[in-house]
């Protein structure tokens, strides 16, 4: 098995980086948090109101949801009028969401979908 790509050379990560990582993942382990952070990816940016639509999820659970993803650094809001917009929180978090999600496909299939284009 390879090593990931790098940009910069490996450290050991601090305890508090740690804990900060395990957090994260928690933030992730949630299939509504994971659709609502795909559909950023694939839209880019989405009101409230629009995330549930596109979910069939309820307003106020997608809210809490999205609440949960801002304190961890995952979404950026971005005010509009008297509605916010959110988007992916920077290329990391987009690059951990896609590489969780390729990973599942792996998991699941001989062929996985991204590679089917190959």
């Amino acid at each position: 098995m390879g090593k990931p790509h790098q940009s910069a050379p490996l450290h050991r990560a601090s305890d508090e980086e740690l804990e900060r990582a395990a957090q994260i993942s928690q933030l992730l382990a949630d299939r509504t948090r994971l659709g609502i952070l795909e559909l950023l990816l694939i839209e880019e940016e989405c009101s409230v109101g629009e995330i549930a639509q596109r979910l069939e999820r309820p307003i106020p659970a997608v809210s809490q949801h999205l609440a949960k993803l801002k304190t961890g650094g995952l979404v950026l809001p971005r005010r509009d009028g008297t509605s916010i917009r959110y988007r992916i929180g920077g290329d990391h978090v987009a690059a951990l969401v896609e590489n969780l999600l390729q990973h599942s496909e792996h998991v699941l299939h001989a062929t996985p979908p991204h590679h089917q284009g190959d």
